[in-house]
C-alpha cells in the first residue's frame, strides 16, 4: 500500500507534487519520490518522508508540467533507495511510472519477461514488472505513429497478464500522462481537475483529499479495469481494458485512508461510525456498563464516536498520540512496531482512572499494539479494560499491499477470542461482527479476503507458501 498521484497540464507543476505527496504521506512513510517530463526526465527520489527528501532546489530542478510522484510503505521488496518510486526507462518509449498495491504473480513474470523480452529488472520493488510488461506490449506499435488506441490496447493486454492490487500512474514521453486500475479495482485512484488563468489541469490521486488541498475539483473515481489517457492538448480519453467484479479494499475504509476521505461516494469517517455503532449491541448483550469509551488515535477516533452514541455514554480522548512517530502497523518489523507503540502513546490518567473503560481501535492484526494499549490503560489506574477491534478478525493473509502476509504473524488465525483476550490482557474482547459487513458497505463491493479467505484473484494458494518462504529465507 502507497500513495500515488500525477499531474498534467500548462504549467510547472513540482509544486502541486510536493504538496499532493504532503497529503499522502499517511499511505507511506519509508521512501517518496517525484519524476516530471520536459524534453528529459527529471527524477528525485530517496529514503524518509517527505519533507526529508525535497526543498528548495528541487522546485528549481524539477522541471516541466508533467509529474508523478509517490509515497512507499513496504510490502514487496525491501526497503532500499532503489525500490524507491517512480522507475523510469527509455526503452523502447520514454515512460515513467508509479503505482499503489502489490502484484501477486511477480515470479512468473519476472521469469516471463526475461525469457521472452530478455529484461532483468533492476530491483526487487513488483512496478518493474508492470513497467516493463507494459513497455513490452507498447513495443509492439508503431511508435512513430502512437495513437491512443495502441495504448489502450498495451494496458489491457497487461492487466490481462499481471495478477493482484495495483493502480497506476504513467508518463508517456512526448505524449501525455496514462492511469489504470487493476481488473477489481482493489486500490483507489481518483481524477481530479482545476482550472485557473493557466488553463487546465488534470491530476489523479489515490485520495480525494490531495484534491481538496490543492484546489481541485474531484472528477470521479476510477473503476476496476479502467484505462484513462490524458493527452498533451489536455483531453480526456477513457476506455474499460480487462475488467471483473469490483472488490475494493476494505481497509481503506477501516484503517488506511484518512479519515475525510470519500471513495465511490462513500464517506470513510461516516463507515467508521456505522461500524461502531453496529457494536455496541454486543457490549449491551454482554451485560456491560461501561463509564467511558476512548478511542486508539486517530483511526480509531470515528468508530469510538458511534459506539458512545450508541451506548448512550460519553466518549472522551483518553491517550494522546505524538505526531512525530509514525505509524506502528506500517512499521516494516516487530521490533520497530513495539518501540512505536510505547512512544507514541500516552494516557490521561484522569479521563482513565478507576473508570471501567472501552477502548476502541480500527482492526487487531498481530496483538502487538493491543496488547500495549491495554498495559497503558491499566497502569493509568483503569478499573476494567473492554477492547473493541472495529474490524472483524483478521485471520488470512493480505496478499494486495496490506503487510499482514504470513498466517502466524495473525493472531485470530491461531488463537481463539478467549485465548486473545487473555493475551492482551483485556476483561472483555469484542470484535466487529463479519456477517453484518455487507450491510455496511451496501453500495461498494469490497475486498474482504483478510476475513473471509475469499480472494478476488487466482493461484492464491501457491502464493502464500512462496511469500511464507521468502519472510523464512
Amino acid at each position: 500500500m502507497c500513495g500515488i498521484l500525477g499531474f498534467t497540464g500548462n504549467k510547472k507543476i513540482v509544486g502541486d507534487l510536493i504538496y499532493g505527496l504532503l497529503t499522502l504521506q499517511h499511505r507511506g512513510q519509508d521512501s517518496a519520490g517525484i519524476v516530471t517530463f520536459d524534453r528529459m526526465f527529471h527524477i528525485k527520489k530517496g529514503k524518509g518522508l517527505v519533507t526529508e527528501v525535497f526543498n528548495q532546489k528541487h522546485y528549481n530542478r524539477l522541471l516541466g508540467s508533467v509529474g508523478i510522484g509517490h509515497v512507499r510503505y513496504t510490502t514487496h521488496g525491501t526497503n532500499t533507495l532503489e525500490n524507491a518510486q517512480p522507475i523510469t526507462t527509455n526503452y523502447p518509449y520514454g515512460l515513467a511510472m508509479v503505482h499503489n498495491g502489490n502484484i501477486t504473480n511477480f515470479k512468473e513474470m519476472n521469469r516471463a519477461l526475461y525469457e521472452d523480452y530478455h529484461v532483468l529488472p533492476t530491483s526487487t520493488n513488483d512496478l518493474e514488472i508492470l513497467l516493463y510488461t507494459f513497455a513490452a506490449e507498447l513495443r509492439q506499435k508503431d511508435l512513430k505513429h502512437l495513437k491512443v488506441q495502441d495504448i489502450f490496447d498495451a494496458v489491457k493486454v497487461t492487466q490481462q497478464k499481471i495478477e493482484g492490487a495495483y493502480a497506476v500512474i504513467t508518463i508517456i514521453a512526448n505524449h501525455g500522462l496514462l492511469a489504470f486500475m487493476d481488473p477489481n479495482g482493489i486500490r483507489p485512484l481518483v481524477l481530479g481537475k482545476k482550472e485557473d488563468k493557466s488553463g487546465v489541469t488534470y491530476g489523479f490521486a489515490s485520495e480525494n483529499i490531495t484534491f481538496d488541498h490543492l484546489g481541485y475539483k474531484v472528477v470521479r473515481d476510477l473503476k476496476p479495469g479502467e484505462i484513462v489517457f490524458i493527452d498533451e492538448n489536455q483531453q480526456v480519453h477513457s476506455s474499460f481494458g480487462y475488467r471483473q467484479k469490483q472488490h475494493f479494499c476494505v481497509f481503506e475504509y477501516m484503517y488506511f485512508a484518512r479519515e475525510d476521505s470519500i471513495f465511490y461516494g462513500q464517506n470513510v469517517a461516516g463507515k467508521r461510525v456505522r461500524l461502531g455503532q453496529s457494536i455496541a449491541k454486543q457490549i449491551r448483550q454482554a451485560g456491560l456498563q461501561p463509564d467511558v469509551v476512548i478511542d486508539v488515535p486517530t483511526s480509531g477516533y470515528f468508530a469510538a464516536s458511534g459506539l458512545a452514541e450508541a451506548l448512550g455514554i460519553p466518549h472522551h480522548r483518553g491517550l494522546v498520540k505524538s505526531n512525530y512517530i509514525g505509524r506502528s502497523f506500517i512499521a516494516p518489523k516487530q521490533s520497530e512496531r513495539e518501540n512505536i507503540v510505547h512512544r507514541k502513546l500516552n494516557p490521561i490518567k484522569k479521563a482513565i482512572r478507576n473508570k471501567k473503560v472501552v477502548v476502541v481501535d480500527d482492526s487487531i492484526v498481530r496483538g502487538t499494539t493491543s496488547k500495549r494499549i491495554v498495559e497503558i490503560l491499566k497502569g493509568a489506574g483503569a478499573k476494567e479494560v473492554y477492547f473493541v477491534s472495529a474490524a472483524p478478525p483478521v485471520k488470512h493473509p493480505c496478499v494486495y499491499g496490506i503487510d499482514m502476509s504470513i498466517k502466524t504473524e495473525l493472531i485470530a488465525n491461531r488463537l481463539t477470542l478467549e485465548e486473545i483476550k487473555n493475551y492482551i490482557g483485556a476483561d472483555a474482547l469484542f470484535y466487529f461482527n463479519l456477517n453484518e459487513l455487507d450491510g455496511i458497505f451496501d453500495k461498494v463491493s469490497v475486498c474482504d479476503a483478510c476475513f473471509t479467505g475469499n480472494y478476488p484473484t487466482p493461484n492464491i494458494d501457491k502464493i502464500l507458501v512462496d511469500i511464507e518462504a521468502d519472510r523464512k529465507s
